[in-house]
């Protein structure tokens, strides 16, 4: 598992400084070095078109790290698997 996390920092992508819910958007505009609020409006958008848009920004979330390079779902990965030790 620690391949895939590594694998997901290596993309350079991370959630944003500018965060409105998760960061997900804003770390977008940061790698593409366009304004937040280009992106935002690009969702928004898309929430509109039939889809999964929700469930891609949750997932988003999830796998993306922060500015620190957290990564939500592997950090709750690793608290689950201390807690069953």
């Amino acid at each position: 598992m620690n391949k895939f996390f590594s694998i997901v920092r290596g993309i350079g992508l991370k959630r944003g400084p500018q965060r409105l819910i998760g960061g997900v958007c804003g770390g977008i505009a940061a790698k593409l070095n366009v304004d937040v609020a280009y992106v935002r409006i690009g969702y928004l958008i898309f929430c509109l078109l039939p889809g999964p848009a929700v469930v891609i920004y949750v997932v988003a979330w999830l796998l993306l790290p922060n500015q620190s390079g957290t990564i939500a779902l592997e950090s709750f990965l690793t608290q689950r698997s201390q807690g069953r030790k």
